[in-house]
């Protein structure tokens, strides 16, 4: 894994200061290819939607930020990037094998 600091994501403080805090979802890009570990923590799943529209917006604002894109076009081209997945419909879910022995 990568140890660049250019790479290296920090908990927000108001996150590591609140006890009831939950992590929802840990994205990485490798081997060309998306990897995540989830947890569906909501009850709704409409929740987790909700999580994914806010987060493309904080990422609209990034690329806003970090590589002078404009933020409106930013974003655009992430529900575009979204929309054409779901239009695909070929995800197929992965899981790797649980280490024998651990507690899921």
């Amino acid at each position: 894994m990568s140890d660049r600091e250019e790479h290296e994501l920090k908990t927000p403080e108001s996150v590591a200061a609140d006890p009831e805090a939950i992590e929802i979802i840990r994205m990485w890009w490798s081997r060309n290819e998306p990897v995540m570990s989830v947890k569906p923590a909501f009850n709704d799943p409409a929740k987790f939607g909700q999580l994914l529209a806010i987060a493309a917006r904080h990422m609209a604002y990034g690329y806003a930020v970090r590589h002078g894109h404009d933020e409106k076009q930013a974003y655009n081209r992430i529900l575009q990037g979204l929309s054409d997945v779901i239009k695909a419909d070929n995800v197929q879910t992965v899981a790797e094998p649980t280490p024998t022995g651990s507690v899921q």
